[in-house]
């Protein structure tokens, strides 16, 4: 046999080992299976299906109870309570914190020193402890007082009337909210190519200018999200001022169960009200984003 012949009956494969399509044979397709997929959705279906079974058949959560205290004027007070420190926290939080990330971005190594070491500080200390401290202030400076630093003063006021409940709990929250904005902030800015800055200040933009009109509305795409979530915890951080009797919803509900003893139920009624309050700062955050995006499409120029 020819080395030619020899190399055609290598290149041909053998009856046995044809493949399906050349032997005619129609081939079945057999979906790719996913047997852990199946197990999680069980899994899952399971445990809502006993939270429900809770939810429903116990007797103990009483329902009657929660649906009479839900909109009771004290438990709406508290809510009431509840929107205005968070609205008067964040309002102490974002400026402030806007302040904190100029700062830390400016060439000046003082101002950028001492918004580092604020942030730093702020974030180290936890929101509940902060709110103590600064209710207590007044066991470590009884009489605040302007002066010459290691000189003399001149008394003020006494720290008592200064700091209440209400201030207590605003500046401690916002404080702490701050150092976290700083740093969301100063990563919006940043995100903004220097190229914009420098076009900006080449048209006879002011530097304060510059960041109002042309860094800040880009960076907003970026601050957006991250703020947004702040904005949803300080919601649930509220609830930590109930350690010094301000009268939030928690704080509120407290009272109420500490005469009726019924704490399961007003527990739920607090739980309904803060899921709400979040539901509804949670569909603001998303049209906010939603609008910016929108924004950036149609002006894609301001995205490079």
């Amino acid at each position: 046999m020819s080395v030619q012949e020899n190399n055609g009956l290598a290149g041909r494969s053998p009856a046995g080992s044809l493949s399906p399509e050349e032997a005619g044979t129609p081939l079945t397709v057999v979906p790719l299976r996913h047997p852990w997929r199946w197990a999680g959705a069980a899994a899952i279906a399971y445990v809502l299906l006993s939270i429900a079974d809770l939810l429903i058949t116990n007797p103990r959560w009483q329902w009657h109870t929660v649906w009479d205290y839900l909109f009771s004027e004290p438990v709406l007070l508290g809510v009431l309570a509840t929107i205005t420190l968070t609205v008067l926290a964040e309002l102490v939080g974002i400026s402030f914190g806007i302040l904190l990330a100029i700062m830390r971005l400016s060439p000046n190594p003082l101002l950028s020193w001492s918004s580092a070491m604020f942030t730093w500080t702020f974030r180290g200390i936890p929101p509940l402890v902060m709110i103590l401290f600064i209710y207590f202030f007044s066991a470590l400076v009884p009489v605040l007082s302007i002066g010459i630093p290691f000189g003399p003063s001149i008394e003020l006021v006494r720290t008592n009337t200064v700091i209440t409940q209400t201030f207590a709990a605003v500046i401690g929250l916002g404080l702490a909210q701050a150092a976290y904005v700083a740093e969301i902030v100063r990563s919006g800015i940043l995100s903004v190519t220097q190229g914009q800055t420098s076009a900006a200040l080449a048209l006879g933009m002011t530097p304060l200018q510059t960041m109002r009109h042309v860094i800040f509305p880009q960076a907003m795409r970026v601050i957006v999200p991250p703020l947004g979530n702040e904005v949803i915890s300080m919601v649930k951080a509220t609830s930590l001022v109930s350690v010094i009797a301000y009268m939030e919803l928690l704080t509120t509900i407290q009272v109420i169960y500490a005469r009726t003893f019924e704490q399961i139920p007003m527990l739920m009624v607090a739980v309904i009200w803060y899921g709400v309050l979040t539901t509804v700062l949670t569909i603001v955050q998303s049209r906010i984003e939603t609008r910016l995006n929108k924004s950036a499409k149609n002006n894609p120029g301001a995205r490079r």
